[in-house]
């Protein structure tokens, strides 16, 4: 089986589970897909809003039903707990259509809502919100390096052009990570 056809055939549900359970590299490589017309845009951007809605839903109902879990406990006792909890407290509505683009907390923070007296109701709007803004965005970033690979490149093969784009969203995630790691240092020294 081709790796044209397992997308065509899988694509869409691997964009949906990446976006729930990874984030940005699924939307982004969801955009790349589309890109080189193995998906439509649009699928691509709906999988991944849908996904990311799913997922935080997920971790939202964690830290509301199932707090004594010892995956939620574990969570609860991240470092960025109190980081997230004082944004959150001084910021909710704002936090919660945020909290998916600040590096290190897109997980820990719907399960940290979760706790607090924030009714579902909100956070699923606020949440469908933030998602559908989230799904476009990472998908559109994908589609545009696409596009800027092929004008740069050339037509390549696709595995060829889906290993640029990991390659690339590998450098995009550890730079974040350094520079969350760079103020994090800064902000104890």
């Amino acid at each position: 089986m081709s790796i044209e056809l397992l997308i065509e055939n899988y694509g869409l549900l691997a964009i949906f589970l990446g976006a729930a359970f990874e984030g940005e590299t699924a939307a982004f490589l969801g955009g790349v897909i589309a890109h080189r017309g193995l998906l439509t845009y649009w699928a691509a951007a709906s999988a991944a809003t849908a996904g990311s809605f799913a997922g935080d839903q997920f971790w939202f109902f964690a830290g509301r039903y199932a707090a004594r879990w010892s995956l939620v406990r574990g969570l609860l006792e991240r470092p960025a707990l109190a980081r997230v909890t004082r944004l959150l407290e001084t910021y909710p509505t704002g936090f919660i259509l945020a909290f998916r683009f600040l590096v290190g907390l897109r997980t820990i923070s719907p399960v940290v809502i979760g706790t607090t007296g924030i009714s579902t109701g909100k956070f699923v709007v606020l949440n469908a919100v933030a998602a559908l803004v989230w799904g476009q965005l990472f998908t559109a970033l994908g589609y545009l390096f696409g596009h800027g690979i092929q004008q740069t490149l050339g037509h390549l093969p696709l595995h060829r052009h889906l290993l640029i784009a990991v390659g690339a969203a590998a450098v995009v995630a550890a730079a974040a990570l350094a520079f969350r790691k760079m103020r994090s240092s800064v902000g104890h020294s």
